[in-house]
């Protein structure tokens, strides 16, 4: 049960009210009769029982106290939770996160304090919680303020184009302060004879006119709010240690071979300290120095820098200080610009030697470093080469004259000099000149050269010569037209101010005291090995699966790809790979991929590449493209065959009806005990092959019919033959053939119905019985049994039957 202040302001209230109700009652009783002596106990009863009943409502009362407190950061406070209403252990909370119990303390059964030493939460809320019914009882707000601190002030003049007593003086401190809380500050000072306010500020500045004596003051700043105020702690001064002085004057500067800075200050009568500020902007870039200088009484200032560069825009400033005292503001800026110098004048001037060609002659590039264009004066450069040998005849050369800090001349294949002359208006003259070897000549050279590259600088190194040099060129290009060189009396150097992932090629040459080794040239080195090259992909997809491959563009400088990694199914393939296979996929589906190559110094995308599976695979597309292939070559064929057999039909020539003939034999079903095959003297003849025209059945005989057993078709008597019918055995073998052939025909009355002499193309025919029952003549000493007659059948035989059996 949480019980808040307005409850116990009621019960408050409460007893107030029935106290003064009672009273009231009480003295107006009094003054009547008889009936006011029997109120008289009604009124001590309710006395009696009112304080009992507000000490009940008091003893029932849950709070915490005291409320909405401000504090100073860093200070102790004790809070009061009254734990009338509940009954058990309490706890306590700050901003909903649990305090240490050890800072809690029971007083009574009724009251406990929280103990809070060194309090810095800018604000925090507090709550009493119930153990037993975890409720709580009651709260409030801490909230701290600071005081200011880092007070400082100066005294100074207002008007700073001249020297004087200060007029003015200036303070500003901190103060941490939430910025919605409007804060006053009273800025105040004392010394030992008065104290008096300098200033009102609502921000943590302030400023107004004062005049000090010379003697220390303190001063406090005072923070107020409507809820609380503060004082800083003390900040005492001595009015020389805060007195700013006037800038200095500063006069123009001069120069010869240094440059000479004064300036003259207002104030002689005591000792300070000065400053002198130049700097120098260089391709947009500027450099600064400062130089100290103390001055004693009586004393101005004067400076003298040496080394500043020729042909260079400096700008100058002063200011001073007294001892412990602010520094005053800078003077008057003042630019100068500086004469060239000749000691400041490095021409450093080199060459490149190109091969010896056909008319022997070799060409140099002479270069040299220019003088600075800031330099407002007009030069002129003239190059001349001289044989190095003076005895030389028959070789006269010219001055050339150069308008830019290159130039080309010829020599020979003798060793040369190669002279460089700098003059301008003024006859101010500079001169260098550099050896060019003769073709063949024995010099010493470097060796072992050895390059790196680290974050864009190349570092050289290599092994120097057996004989003695005074220093070492190092020149290098990127691409043969543009060089740089520096000169360094080391066996390593670092070049720097390089092209970004571009190759160089660098070329080191010892120096002696009047002339030149032969160069040597490193293998070519990229200034910084940048990410691999562009990532091209091509895809081929099935249905199933995708072959993914990528090209990657060799650039000079580009880094060699250790992996790949193919962005679909995450791959990493080989740097030595250049396809990968994409498996498990699902058939017409859209799919995106890409692939990403991995050097030891960057990593390169390709773009996303999207393709789709098809809806069928290649074996299927195979087996039905084979499938039709042989339907197609099927019907093709039996077209083929088709057309070939037409063909021959259309060619069969057609028999002539008038070239045929009849023949006749008996049937088989009417024969009886006559077998239907008889042997053939010509196994390869066929039944058809011979037949019995009507001339043929005149003149032929038939033999007795035989058994299936060879025996003749008789009760095995003998049979008396007329030898002059009977033909020879070749003739009668054919004629026994011819006779079993003819047994096969159709009956007569078939013949004569197919055939008729009036409706049929054939020849007219008719029918002939067997010659056997009509030559034959039978001699016999017992009844020989007839054959029976058989039924004939009518047989169309044509030409190319006997073609055919000839064919065989």
């Amino acid at each position: 049960m949480s019980h808040s202040s307005d409850d116990i302001l009621k019960g408050d209230f409460l007893s107030f009210f029935l106290f003064f109700f009672l009273s009231f009652f009480l003295s107006f009783f009094l003054s009547g009769n008889g009936i006011k002596e029997m109120y008289f106990f009604l009124v001590l009863f309710i006395l009696g029982v009112t304080p009992s009943i507000c000490k009940g409502q008091h003893e029932n009362t849950c709070n915490v106290v005291p409320k909405d407190k401000y504090i100073e950061v860093g200070s102790n406070i004790d809070i009061v939770c009254q734990t009338s209403c509940v009954h058990g252990k309490i706890f306590w909370t700050i901003n909903n996160r649990s305090v240490d119990k050890r800072l809690s303390n029971t007083i009574n059964s009724s009251h406990t304090v929280l103990s809070l030493r060194n309090f810095t939460h800018q604000s925090a809320i507090l709550q009493c919680h119930s153990e037993d019914i975890q409720q709580v009882l009651g709260g409030t707000t801490i909230k701290t303020y600071s005081k200011p601190i880092n007070i400082s002030c100066i005294l100074h003049k207002k008007d700073q184009t001249f020297e004087g007593s200060p007029d003015q003086i200036t303070c500003k401190w901190e103060h941490e302060v939430n910025p919605s809380l409007a804060v006053n500050y009273v800025l105040r000072a004392s010394s030992s004879e008065q104290l008096f306010e300098i200033c009102n500020s609502s921000s943590t500045n302030c400023n107004n006119e004062i005049d000090l004596l010379l003697q220390n003051y303190t001063i406090t700043v005072r923070a107020k709010t409507f809820a609380w105020e503060v004082d800083s702690d003390p900040y005492t001064f001595n009015p020389d240690h805060i007195l700013k002085m006037i800038p200095p004057q500063l006069k123009e500067p001069t120069v010869s071979d240094d440059l000479l800075v004064e300036w003259e200050r207002a104030d002689l009568s005591k000792w300070c300290r000065c400053q002198v500020k130049y700097s120098k902007a260089v391709n947009g870039r500027t450099s600064e120095w400062v130089r100290n200088k103390n001055l004693t009484k009586h004393e101005h200032g004067k400076v003298t820098i040496e080394k500043v560069e020729s042909c260079s825009n400096y700008t100058f400033s002063v200011r001073c200080a007294l001892d412990k005292a602010p520094w005053s503001d800078w003077s008057q800026e003042k630019v100068l610009t500086t004469k060239l110098n000749k000691r400041d004048v490095k021409l450093r001037l080199w060459r490149k030697i190109d091969e010896l060609d056909k008319n022997g002659v070799r060409k140099v590039h002479a270069m040299w470093m220019e003088i600075p264009s800031t330099c407002q004066d007009t030069f002129t450069y003239t190059i001349k080469q001289t044989p190095y040998k003076e005895h030389m005849v028959g070789v006269n050369y010219t001055d050339t004259l150069c308008g830019k800090p290159t130039c080309d001349v010829d020599v020979s294949q003798d060793a040369h000099r190669i002279n460089l002359t700098v003059h301008n208006k003024d006859l101010l003259e500079f001169m260098d000149s550099v050896y060019v070897p003769a073709i063949g000549e024995s010099l010493p050279q470097v060796t072992d050269i050895q390059t790196s590259t680290l974050e864009g600088v190349i570092l050289v190194s290599w092994k120097a010569p057996i004989q003695p040099v005074s220093g070492y060129m190092i020149d290098w290009t990127h691409n043969g037209n543009q060089y740089q060189w520096k000169e360094s009396n080391d066996t390593n150097t670092a070049l720097s101010n390089l092209l970004d992932k571009t190759p160089y090629n660098i070329t080191v040459t010892p120096l002696f005291d009047d002339k030149t080794g032969h160069g040597t040239q490193a293998l070519q080195i990229c200034s910084r090995v940048a990410d691999p090259g562009n990532v091209t992909i091509h895809v081929k997809a099935n249905d199933k699966s995708a072959l993914v491959s990528w090209n990657v563009s060799q650039e000079a400088c580009s880094g060699a790809a250790v992996n790949y990694r193919v962005f679909l199914l995450d791959v990493t393939v080989d740097g030595t790979e250049r396809v990968n296979s994409l498996k498990d996929l699902n058939p017409d589906t859209q799919y995106s991929v890409y692939v990403k190559a991995t050097a030891l110094t960057g990593t390169t995308k390709s773009s996303e590449n999207s393709f789709k599976t098809k809806r069928f695979g290649p074996g299927l597309i195979t087996a039905v493209g084979i499938c039709g292939s042989i339907i197609i070559l099927i019907v093709l064929s039996l077209g083929l065959s088709c057309a070939v057999q037409w063909k021959k039909f259309q060619e069969k020539p057609v028999p002539n009806p008038g070239n045929s003939s009849m023949a006749s034999w008996p049937a088989l079903s009417r024969q009886e005990g006559i077998c239907p095959f008889q042997p053939f003297s010509n196994p390869t003849e066929s039944l058809c092959d011979r037949v019995y025209t009507e001339e043929t059945q005149r003149m032929s005989i038939s033999p007795p019919a035989t058994g299936c057993n060879g025996n003749l078709m008789s009760d095995q008597t003998d049979e008396y033959v007329d030898p002059g019918t009977v033909p020879a055995p070749d003739e009668q073998n054919e004629d026994l053939v011819n006779h079993a052939e003819t047994q096969h025909l159709s009956s007569p009355d078939d013949s004569t119905a197919l055939l008729s002499s009036e409706t049929s193309p054939y020849r007219s025919q008719t029918f002939v019985e067997s010659p056997a029952s009509k030559h034959v003549n039978h001699s016999k000493r017992v009844p020989v049994k007839q054959p029976e007659k058989t039924a004939l059948v009518t047989v169309y035989v044509t030409l190319d039957m006997f073609q055919q059996g000839q064919g065989r």
